[in-house]
């Protein structure tokens, strides 16, 4: 029986201000780029940094919130899926395609964050956790962690900030 998996994991920084669209049945699409920096060692032993730009695209709720809260430069968490986008171009004529990533949970990282209200449509409930995801009370007041495959560093946020 074949086995079929599409779920991508992305953290980077914002290349652009997201672009946020209502239709006429006010549901709202965003669509921003996402940077993410690799480094390694080259075989000369020297640091190289290579960075990927990948196109996001976020519907409902999450797109109004990630046009409110996500500019430029801002550093945030995507779970969703690829998606391959095919078309015609208008004047050679020739065909296009583009791969793309759909979110379906965008984490803010970084200091200003989304109202307790909001946080659910962003990936995150008020106590940290991802929706559905409830911490037993003797437990409230242990740190959330990060999502499995997250790297620790995010750079200096300051102890009062967690890193997502």
């Amino acid at each position: 029986m074949p086995l079929f998996v599409n779920n991508v994991q992305l953290a980077g920084n914002l290349t652009r201000d997201p672009e946020v669209r209502f239709f006429a049945n006010e549901r709202a699409v965003a669509n921003f780029g996402l940077a993410i920096n690799r480094r390694y060692k080259g075989s000369d032993g020297e640091t190289k940094e290579e960075v990927t730009f990948i196109t996001v695209t976020a519907w409902g709720r999450t797109a109004e919130l990630v046009g409110q809260y996500l500019t430029k430069g801002r550093n945030c968490y995507i779970e969703g899926r690829l998606q391959l986008d095919q078309w015609e171009d208008k004047k050679t004529g020739e065909k296009r395609s583009a791969l793309k990533v759909l979110a379906d949970t965008v984490q803010f990282i970084g200091h200003e964050k989304p109202s307790d209200e909001d946080r659910d449509h962003v990936g995150l409930n008020r106590n940290g956790l991802a929706p559905g995801e409830r911490r037993p009370a003797q437990r409230a007041a242990t740190p959330a962690r990060p999502p499995v495959g997250i790297p620790q560093d995010f750079g200096d946020l300051g102890d009062d900030e967690p890193p997502f």
